[in-house]
């Protein structure tokens, strides 16, 4: 296969990412047209999305393991991966909306993101010479806009909630194939064996530890966020009186959750120069702040609620993908793939609380409790990257302990 540079390669694998991601959240963008023509309870709803989290974990545990990300070439295992999760996003658009096999095929489409989010990242890595956090940035950017294109779909009106996942499946289908004509970089370095002890590495390193820590909080918040803001967006739009509250919805939360594409392209771009733990703890402080704040806006003047949704949607994916970086640069060369995986696995697993959580805090305290227990994440992960600045090690990082 021809030899590709590396402004090719990664907009090769940017395109391939976005169109790999778009069945990640193609339930969630969907949910309330199901649950206005059929009777789809909130926790039915939430096991579309965690049902996919699940299978991420089991995906990104079993990769880690076995260390495939540092054994085999990484473009192989994103195509068969994302054409897998096409097939099984594809037979949603002929079964009803919600049951024990619609949960499984979210529960294999998860499986397979194991394959492409975080071997995205490392064949990214390969390609980085000074500039690591603009590339995962770049390449987190494009995940996010993946994320949120379902959203965009659905915001059209009248778009039967069917469609929605068959453009998906098309998408990730056609990743599937790019993505092989994608160069890897000369910073790849692989392994060829297995060795369990890289898998431990992420708990055994202080510094890789406390980076991860920084990365649970951060999860702990985004994607519930990105799961249940758009349920917030079209409750609030019609307690304020707002016309089309649902397709108003749908589009706003694509623009927030979208603008998260800006945000880990700008904290990418930063991170290169200031600092990563700078970077980090200045995102997830932001982001803290406008999750307490958000609640409080419920019924508000619909413009308030869309620049606070957008800001949030900004701040809070700025730091995300300077958490992969830091393993990056923390991590053996020979590790980088597995340590990777581990931390998101780990980041997914704690998703699922919250996610599910949710709808249970706002039937107890409303909104505000249900954000304000959001924000806890992100001002525990300050303190995480705080301590990891203090270490010696943090001098491997891009802007060392700033």
């Amino acid at each position: 296969m021809q030899r590709r540079g590396k402004a090719t390669s990664l907009a090769i694998l940017m395109a391939c990412e976005i169109g790999a991601m778009t069945v990640w959240f193609s339930s969630a963008a969907v949910v309330g047209a199901i649950q206005r023509t059929q009777a789809v309870g909130a926790q039915q709803a939430a096991l579309l999305t965690s049902a996919l989290q699940v299978g991420f974990v089991v995906g990104t545990l079993t990769s880690a393991v076995l260390t495939l990300a540092d054994r085999h070439d990484p473009r192989r295992l994103f195509a068969a991966s994302a054409l897998i999760a096409a097939l099984a996003t594809a037979l949603l658009a002929v079964l009803p909306p919600t049951g024990p096999l619609v949960v499984a095929l979210r529960f294999i489409t998860g499986l397979c993101m194991a394959g492409v989010y975080p071997v995205g990242m490392r064949l990214a890595a390969t390609w980085a010479r000074g500039d690591l956090g603009l590339l995962i940035g770049l390449l987190v950017g494009a995940l996010t806009l993946g994320s949120a294109s379902p959203h965009l779909l659905a915001a059209t009106g009248g778009v039967e909630w069917r469609l929605v996942y068959r453009v998906a499946a098309a998408c990730a289908a056609l990743a599937g194939v790019a993505v092989l004509f994608c160069g890897i970089g000369p910073g790849m370095a692989r392994s060829t064996r297995l060795d369990l002890t890289r898998f431990t590495q992420a708990w055994r390193n202080p510094a890789v530890r406390l980076a991860n820590l920084g990365y649970l909080g951060h999860m702990w918040e985004l994607y519930a966020m990105w799961a249940w803001l758009v349920v917030f967006l079209e409750a609030s739009f019609r307690a304020s009186g707002l016309v089309d509250a649902g397709r108003q919805a749908s589009l706003w939360t694509f623009g927030a959750v979208g603008m998260g594409a800006v945000g880990a392209w700008l904290g990418g771009w930063l991170a290169d120069r200031v600092g990563r733990t700078a970077v980090t703890m200045g995102a997830m402080g932001a982001s803290a702040g406008c999750a307490l704040l958000m609640g409080w806006l419920f019924g508000a003047a619909p413009a308030l609620v869309i620049a606070l949704a957008l800001l949030w949607g900004l701040t809070v994916v700025a730091d995300s993908a300077q958490f992969s970086a830091s393993i990056a640069e923390l991590a053996e060369p020979d590790s980088i793939g597995t340590l990777l995986t581990v931390q998101t696995c780990s980041g997914f697993l704690l998703t699922l609380i919250t996610i599910h959580g949710v709808p249970h805090v706002v039937a107890a305290a409303g909104w505000v409790g249900a954000f304000t227990v959001l924000a806890i994440g992100p001002l525990l992960g300050c303190v995480a990257m705080a301590r990891l600045r203090a270490l010696p090690q943090a001098q491997r990082l891009a802007g060392g302990r700033r």
